[in-house]
């Protein structure tokens, strides 16, 4: 598994902390995490929340990532910007029982947290913990198990109701305001790691024109 992690400028110092909770739960799977920042405050672009969004359904449709790791101050803004995207389900994490939960039942594809509302003493063992609790398990496999066949029948409902409400991604790319798109893709490695890994000509080739 691919995970990304993604920083918005309100919590951009909090990078190294969060890459090296995840990267240690990772590394313990064999999963990769690839950081495409903010790496600090001081970063040439400047992510703001709904960027996350922009960026996170660019590489989770490309096939770039397979997970999204990303937040805010309360976690609300990153969760509804990602949600704005076809291709993305990404659940509101607060603590490990949140990723379990979400993990199990929502069988999501990236999560948001508040990395201000609430990150104080201990705020690094509590990433820790959430990442360690949604990963510790193939996601999608009920909770309690005895609720697995409906919650994993309302998955696919979801999925299917995603694919009618929500437009082709390199469309809305296309129609959103360039400058808005454009500085989300603009993060230092963002073109190395995305370019080295997207699956998605069609998705590439509006990207490409797009900071061409």
């Amino acid at each position: 598994m691919r995970i990304a992690l993604i920083n918005e400028n309100s919590q951009a110092a909090k990078n190294g902390v969060i890459y090296n909770a995840l990267k240690k739960v990772a590394d313990a799977h064999g999963f990769e995490v690839v950081n495409y920042g903010m790496y600090t405050a001081e970063d040439e672009a400047q992510l703001t929340y709904v960027q996350n969004g922009i960026l996170a359904a660019v590489l989770l449709n490309s096939g770039a990532v397979d997970y999204v790791v990303t937040g805010c101050g309360t976690g609300e803004g990153a969760m509804l910007a990602l949600n704005s995207f076809p291709g993305v389900i990404c659940g509101h994490v607060e603590d490990a029982l949140d990723a379990y939960t979400f993990a199990q039942i929502n069988d999501g594809n990236a999560i948001a947290i508040p990395f201000a509302k609430g990150f104080g003493w201990g705020g690094d063992l509590n990433l820790e913990y959430i990442f360690e609790k949604l990963f510790c398990e193939p996601s999608g496999q009920g909770y309690p198990r005895e609720r697995a066949v409906p919650e994993q029948r309302n998955k696919k409902i979801l999925d299917q109701v995603k694919t009618v409400t929500y437009r082709k991604l390199t469309d809305i790319l296309r129609e959103l305001d360039r400058d808005l798109v454009k500085g989300a893709l603009s993060g230092e490695h963002f073109k190395e790691y995305f370019d080295a890994s997207c699956k998605d000509a069609e998705i590439k080739a509006v990207v490409d024109e797009i900071l061409a």
